[in-house]
């Protein structure tokens, strides 16, 4: 960092961090000049000033210690950017830094029902670090707050595919709905269930789940380690992670295949051509990147299993290991998107033929997933985002998707009490983006890393009160965080004799499709509580269902 402010320097440039940082200093050490900006300045404004960090803080401060007159505009209630340096404290303590202050709470709102309003005032009611305020609208009461609990994520996207297609059938628009998440990995469900009902929809301020960087070096990854002549993966990945290849060799590398007339692969295969053209860290570098690739064919030429395929090249190549290294929420946030797809993974070994070549079938799914574009910008089509990124926009009608305790809450946020504030922060959020209609969804089991899940729905959910709220499965709903904490069933696994487990997938001649939450008895006197998608939640004896 010291020869990068140095380089700045001698060049006469800065970035937009020493913007802030340098002009603070400045003040700091030049009093004379911080008077001049103080005269010069009689009003100070700052909008979403929830927003600010402790240099733009102090930034105000001094600007307005001589006297000039401070306005603000923020809402503490909205203050979810926590994670890039953004102090809630800031506006909290306002009023005790500028004592001069007046406070005026806008409280009318004019985009959503009361009811919705109502919903996301008890959910933020529950923190303690906020000024507090009541949202009220003289618009319509608005009808209740939709919660579904789906069987699993790919019940969820069903549902709110199927819930949108009514929307519209009933004279919506596709672009008056919106799928907002906590996590981008999320995305890749509903992308694929969007693409199965034929219904257009757009990424909002992201890419689309196969368009992603970490997607697209797993896949390459995967792609080299079965067809060695792809030049295009060896280019994408021969230095991702960083692994001490530089431009230069690959230059060089690029044109010795060239002059043979042979793909990257055949001279990077060559022991003698790498020996006589490169340096020995060069050579090194070569080597160990051509033993990685032949490693990972290895062990997935005598894999059947794709998930187990995908752990091996997201582990093995380091990609994994490097964004944990890196720590950040951009890091995590990529990090999700390789679990899931090795969830990806998990999905096609339950539902392919183990003969079949799974690794080429899905490589030749994902190019055309990632080639099958997106809704055009401003199009009538659905819109996916995360719980960020809809931030200051509205929609008639909104969903919020996977809403359990890990998620949304994120585990980490469970851990850390001021951490839990900034997400009921972001529900709160989320939840006044809906204008007329808003629906909240959990999974009573969610896949991760391959595994099933079966978690707690999110907090958030038993904040809002009952009289709010219209479950679409009723008996689910209401049974369905008592049945988790009482019953000893879900806590262990069914008797020997069982022929199901908990969380097994079945299939009724008359109700369908549902999944096994709870199991009791012995012999023909043995019960399964099944969840049915259609049919709700059904006792039924095993040795007459």
């Amino acid at each position: 960092y010291h020869d990068y402010e140095k380089l700045c320097r001698q060049q006469g440039t800065m970035d937009f961090a020493e913007l802030l940082l340098l002009t603070v200093e400045l003040f700091t050490h030049h009093p004379e000049v911080l008077q001049n900006y103080q005269q010069r300045f009689q009003s100070v404004l700052v909008d979403e000033f929830q927003d600010t960090n402790a240099l733009q803080y102090r930034l105000v401060q001094q600007l307005c210690a001589g006297g000039a007159q401070l306005f603000v505009v923020g809402d503490d209630d909205q203050s979810i950017y926590g994670w890039r340096g953004a102090r809630v404290e800031n506006i909290l303590q306002l009023e005790r830094d500028f004592p001069a202050l007046a406070t005026v709470r806008l409280e009318q709102n004019y985009r959503s029902t009361q009811t919705i309003l109502d919903a996301a005032n008890a959910v933020i009611a529950q923190n303690s670090n906020r000024l507090g305020k009541t949202l009220w609208s003289d618009g319509q009461r608005g009808a209740a707050v939709r919660i579904y609990p789906a069987i699993n994520e790919m019940d969820e996207a069903r549902y709110v595919c199927e819930h949108i297609q009514r929307w519209h059938a009933d004279g919506g628009r596709y672009d008056e709905s919106a799928i907002l998440y906590r996590s981008n990995a999320q995305s890749r469900v509903f992308e694929e269930m969007l693409l199965q009902h034929r219904l257009p929809y757009r990424v909002y301020g992201g890419l689309r789940f196969f368009e992603r960087a970490e997607i697209k070096d797993a896949l390459a990854y995967l792609r080299l380690a079965r067809y060695r002549d792809d030049d295009g993966a060896v280019e994408r990945i021969i230095n991702t992670p960083t692994r001490g290849i530089g431009q230069k060799t690959l230059a060089d590398l690029r044109q010795l295949a060239q002059q043979a007339g042979v793909p990257l692969w055949r001279i990077l295969s060559d022991d003698a051509q790498i020996a006589r053209h490169f340096s020995g860290r060069a050579r090194n570098a070569l080597r160990e990147f051509t033993n990685l690739i032949e490693t990972i064919a290895a062990k997935i030429a005598v894999e059947t299993s794709l998930k187990k395929a995908l752990e091996t090249v997201v582990h093995d190549s380091g990609l994994y290991a490097a964004l944990e290294s890196e720590g950040s929420e951009q890091a995590d946030a990529r990090r999700e998107n390789l679990d899931e797809l090795i969830n990806a993974g998990s999905y096609i070994d339950l539902s392919t033929d183990p003969a079949s070549d799974r690794i080429m079938d899905f490589l030749a799914d994902a190019a055309l997933d990632a080639g099958d574009g997106q809704a055009e910008e401003g199009s009538d089509s659905i819109q996916l985002m995360t719980l960020h990124s809809a931030k200051g926009l509205e929609f008639p009608n909104v969903y919020i998707v996977g809403m359990e305790e890990g998620l949304f809450p994120t585990q980490r946020a469970i851990e850390s009490p001021d951490k839990l504030e900034e997400e009921r922060r972001l529900a709160y959020v989320g939840m006044t983006r809906a204008e007329r209609e808003l629906t909240l969804c959990f999974a009573e089991r969610r896949r991760f890393q391959g595994q099933e899940n079966y978690p707690q729905p999110s907090r958030f959910i038993h904040e809002i009160p009952e009289e709010l709220t219209e479950a679409v499965r009723p008996m689910v709903y209401s049974g369905i965080s008592k049945m988790r904490r009482q019953s000893p069933a879900m806590n262990s696994s069914a008797s020997p004799a069982a022929p199901y487990k908990l969380g097994d997938s079945v299939r009724h001649p008359k109700f369908g499709e549902g999944c096994v939450m709870a199991l009791e008895g012995h012999g023909e006197h043995l019960r399964a509580q099944i969840h049915f998608a259609e049919a709700g939640e059904k006792w039924l004896v095993l040795a007459y269902a």
